[in-house]
């Protein structure tokens, strides 16, 4: 597969994970423009700071694993806290950035190509494993789960943060809507991150996941229980991070956010 001009392109030989791959491959260059996606003010890096430490608590040395790590936004936000941290992605472009954002930062972070779905790391080698905006893209959620299971120490725990980005509720559509007649009129600047035609990209590698009707936190905390995980909790007051975000966004993308169902989700490896 290869991405030209911003488009995805694919023979016969190539399936979804495939196109999510090249998606990401492409996106890596404007990745970090994006707020929701890089850190721009100290406040919302504190915000997301606490979220972590509720979920996850001090990292004190404890080994991380930043699974889909992207360019290591939330790999730093880790390593802040004291975490042992390692990211893996798949996406070869991502990683090049990661790592040379670790290195103008300091930072002794590992990032490693993985798969998330096969990891290849060792049996109960991590305290903690953390996902951003992964699991609504995975085509087998069982398989990953059971993997990040066997890679988790008894005991470990398993942090998710995602959200529903396809079943949109009235009120959130309806300003979808107008905020993209907005855009279209040249009223409203569109998001950075998104190069032409990415966002059609995007719209349908989502038809096509796991969890193409909406990556809901009952039906994704259900798949935890299945797997074998314990003590099983959905936060959805993520309001702090949502509103230091929501200052680098115009008044409609903000509000659109804050209606959508997003959630942070712990779990725990039996000991």
């Amino acid at each position: 597969m290869t991405v030209m001009d911003g488009q995805v392109a694919g023979g016969e030989n190539y399936g979804l994970r495939d196109e999510i791959k090249a998606y990401w491959s492409a996106r890596a260059e404007s990745f970090d423009q994006s707020p929701g996606h890089e850190i721009f003010t100290e406040t919302e890096r504190h915000a997301w700071h606490r979220l972590i430490v509720k979920h996850l608590g001090a990292g004190e040395g404890r080994r991380a694993l930043d699974l889909a790590s992207g360019t290591g936004v939330i790999s730093h936000l880790m390593d802040d806290l004291g975490f042992e941290v390692t990211g893996l992605d798949w996406a070869e472009p991502m990683l090049e950035r990661a790592r040379a954002k670790a290195k103008s930062r300091g930072r002794m972070i590992s990032f490693r190509m993985a798969d998330v779905e096969n990891t290849t790391e060792l049996d109960d080698t991590y305290d903690v494993i953390v996902t951003r905006h992964l699991v609504w893209t995975l085509v087998d959620p069982e398989k990953a789960f059971a993997e990040w299971m066997r890679v988790l120490k008894p005991g470990g725990t398993l942090l998710i943060v995602d959200g529903d980005f396809v079943s949109a509720n009235f009120a959130e559509r309806l300003v979808k809507r107008v905020m993209k007649l907005l855009e279209g009129g040249g009223l409203l600047k569109a998001d950075p991150g998104h190069a032409p035609g990415m966002a059609e990209i995007h719209s349908s590698i989502l038809s096509r996941v796991y969890f193409s009707k909406g990556a809901r936190a009952d039906k994704i905390a259900a798949l935890l229980k299945n797997a074998g995980f314990e003590h099983v909790q959905i936060d959805e007051n993520l309001r702090e991070v949502h509103k230091a975000q929501a200052h680098h966004w115009n008044y409609f993308k903000a509000l659109s956010r804050g209606l959508q169902h997003r959630y942070a989700i712990s779990a725990c490896k039996p000991r």
